[in-house]
């Protein structure tokens, strides 16, 4: 299913956040971790400063292994929704903001 999700970042693990989608740590996780490098490059961050991306998963709890193994330690306040497919979300490209908090907090 594809699902809509939004989440707030922990500012205060970006640095390891970011550390691990560029090292490719995250990319080599099975069967997932693809999947999450690909949402939080379509990843945006909103008005409310929340962030919101767009990501497949066929876990039957939403994204239950994407949870465990990365969300839960990088962000609060999940939250998913059931939709169509991939959605084009406005905002300021996460990726840009990750790099300016982690740079931030080093």
């Amino acid at each position: 299913m594809f699902y809509t999700v939004r989440a707030r970042l922990k500012k205060d693990a970006a640095a390891d956040f970011l550390r691990r989608l560029l090292d490719g740590t995250i990319a080599d996780q099975r069967p997932d971790g693809s999947e999450i490098v690909d949402s939080m490059k379509r990843a945006v961050v909103i008005d409310s400063g929340d962030i919101e991306w767009s990501e497949v998963c066929y876990c039957p709890t939403p994204l239950a292994h994407e949870r465990k193994t990365v969300y839960d330690h990088h962000f609060d306040d999940m939250t998913t929704e059931v939709v169509d497919g991939y959605q084009q979300h406005a905002g300021r490209p996460f990726m840009d903001y990750l790099e300016e908090v982690a740079e931030a907090s080093s």
